[in-house]
């Protein structure tokens, strides 16, 4: 069954990618990417060339048909430009429409901005609200 991969990527250094998310990106056929320029930089710092589409608020609807007849065919990654796709970014569209197909979803966690800074903070972590 092909999958759908939710990767999360760096906020900033390229060198924050997790082993298992290079893995994936270098192994889907096809990545849709909220800024195609942004993510050939990740790929590029990889040395990976895959297939890339555009896949953002703008576009989405338009895109959702393509991206997921790729998904039929091989393994897609949705990617964003820093951080987890569908957290304040585009990208729940195509995760609900792949799962409600049947599809496998799965999530290739990643750095988490908003972690990183409630731990740079020094405030305590057990009571915090994130609005997005």
């Amino acid at each position: 069954m092909p999958t759908l991969y939710i990767v999360g990527t760096p906020i900033g250094n390229l060198e924050d990618l997790t082993l298992r998310a290079a893995r994936v990106l270098s192994e889907v056929s096809l990545i849709a990417a909220e800024d195609t320029r942004v993510t050939r930089r990740l790929l590029n710092h990889l040395d990976i060339h895959p297939r890339i589409t555009s896949f953002h608020q703008h576009n989405w609807q338009g895109k959702l048909e393509v991206v997921l007849a790729q998904l039929v065919d091989g393994d897609v990654a949705l990617v964003t430009d820093a951080g987890m796709p569908g957290i304040s970014d585009p990208g729940s569209e195509l995760v609900n429409a792949a799962a409600q197909l049947g599809f496998k979803v799965e999530v290739v966690p990643g750095p988490s901005a908003v972690t990183a800074a409630l731990a740079l903070s020094g405030f305590p972590g057990d009571g915090f609200l994130f609005l997005g």
